[in-house]
């Protein structure tokens, strides 16, 4: 499933004021680990713009 920007934002503002641990809290909104930080990371690089899906890009032939 994609999320928007601004879904992924609330996930992270989720989990920052969940009182229970990140991988509970993940856990339970099933969302992996590993999105959950590139998220993150991209978001605290960049700000809400950097949360923006990228297009995919296909293999060069």
């Amino acid at each position: 499933m994609r999320y928007s920007a601004s879904e992924k934002l609330e996930i992270i503002r989720t989990v920052e004021a969940s009182h229970l641990p990140v991988r509970q809290t993940l856990a339970m909104l099933g969302i992996p680990s590993t999105t959950y930080y590139r998220w993150y990371d991209r978001w605290s690089e960049g700000g809400l713009d950097a949360l923006e899906d990228t297009p995919s890009h296909r293999g060069s032939v």
